[in-house]
């Protein structure tokens, strides 16, 4: 699944506020895939910053995204993805033709404790492995 001219295939995750889901998953995603995927990250409302509760989450399984920014969501990001990953923008994500659309309905960790954070995480986690393995096939 990668583009033509290119050797490595990229992602973009897409939630609401880029502070907590989408955030999880482009730090899983360049974790395991050691480099050999691009990966982006976008929300359609972005928060000031990260869920701290998310950041904490992470660090417990080795993974650092406290240096993580929260980013505007932007049509280049779509343009340069072989494959988009939503979660829970409904009508906000924008629908670029051609590309390769995942919808997660993922729970948000938004003013959620720590114990479902690390829930959800897990669950992002599976997913971004199954969405690894099928884009490296």
């Amino acid at each position: 699944m990668q583009k033509p001219g290119s050797a490595k295939p990229a992602v973009t995750f897409v939630c609401v506020h880029n502070a907590g889901r989408s955030q999880m998953a482009a730090g899983f995603l360049r974790e395991l895939s050691a480099g050999s995927v691009v990966v982006y990250s976008g929300g359609t409302k972005p928060a000031e910053h990260l869920n701290p509760l998310a950041v904490e989450a992470m660090a417990e399984i080795g993974i650092d995204i406290a240096d993580q920014a929260t980013h505007e969501l932007s049509a280049d990001m779509l343009r340069e993805s072989d494959a988009v990953v939503t979660m829970g923008c409904g009508d906000d994500c924008p629908y670029f033709p051609g590309k390769r659309y995942e919808d997660w309905a993922l729970e948000d960790p938004a003013g959620k404790d720590l114990q479902t954070v690390r829930r959800i995480r897990d669950d992002i986690r599976a997913r971004v492995e199954e969405l690894l393995g099928s884009l490296t096939r």
